[in-house]
């Protein structure tokens, strides 16, 4: 008997734009599956969607034991996990979720990776189901780069986003006026750790960092002084997780939030 489901939003981005061009990008493996799995262990079912209704790629960063704490099974049994498991495979598309209703879900959890700061930090579908989740006050959670999709939330979501391109940080706060989280705690990956991507990954700058966007949208940020170190910031019912370490401590607390609501 299941404890209930749970609704894991991915990202279908393969590209970012960063400065000067693009660059290949994609979901963190470790971020989706290590809280997916404990999702499961702890007997809540998992939905997959993206926008367009396939699997997210996986950016080939994130593909390596080194995110499992250098545990070769651990990395083989989340490969295994996400390639071949129903909850993984089974994908619905954003608009799919909705028309069903999203009533049946107990959660949301948006995995990072930067995908998240292409399509769904912009997308119509996943911010009406934020809203959904906010107004029924139902557990929130989001990993790394995923708390970048709150701002789906908004009303005008693809503006804002052109506007932090441009660099424009005042027109992107008048934007952002109304959003349903403006208040609330929340973290999200540093500024100094997107310097070490930019430096060692990107090999580019990209256009804006994560909290300086959640500050202009009207977020309280918190980041750790201290580089991945695991960080997870609760405030009502959103759940924020800073970076690819925070993949237990996220989960845990994730589960933790389900449990409390069915008792």
């Amino acid at each position: 008997m299941t404890k209930g489901t749970v609704l894991v939003i991915g990202s279908n981005a393969t590209r970012i734009e960063i400065q000067g061009g693009w660059a290949a990008t994609g979901q963190y493996l470790n971020e989706t599956v290590v809280p997916a799995m404990a999702l499961v262990a702890a007997g809540y079912d998992v939905v997959l969607a993206t926008p367009d209704g396939t699997q997210p790629h996986i950016d080939e960063a994130s593909d390596s034991a080194d995110h499992f704490g250098g545990d070769e099974a651990a990395y083989a049994r989340a490969r295994d996990f996400f390639f071949h498991d129903p909850a993984m495979t089974a994908v619905r598309t954003l608009r799919q979720v909705i028309y069903e209703g999203l009533d049946r879900y107990a959660a949301v959890f948006v995995p990072g990776g930067q995908a998240p700061v292409v399509d769904l930090m912009q997308s119509a579908e996943l911010g009406e189901i934020l809203r959904h989740f906010h107004a029924q006050a139902k557990p929130t959670a989001l990993l790394c780069h995923g708390p970048i999709a709150l701002t789906a939330a908004m009303e005008q979501a693809p503006a804002f986003r052109a506007a932090l391109i441009a660099g424009d940080t005042s027109k992107a706060a008048e934007l952002a006026h109304g959003w349903a989280y403006a208040g609330y705690r929340m973290t999200v990956f540093s500024a100094s750790e997107e310097k070490v991507v930019e430096d060692n990954i990107l090999h580019a700058k990209m256009y804006f960092d994560m909290p300086q966007a959640l500050t202009a949208a009207g977020g309280t940020v918190e980041t750790t002084a201290t580089d991945f170190a695991p960080n997870v910031v609760i405030d009502r019912e959103l759940i924020t997780g800073q970076n690819p370490r925070s993949d237990h401590p996220i989960a845990a607390a994730l589960v933790e939030a389900l449990d409390a609501r069915r008792h």
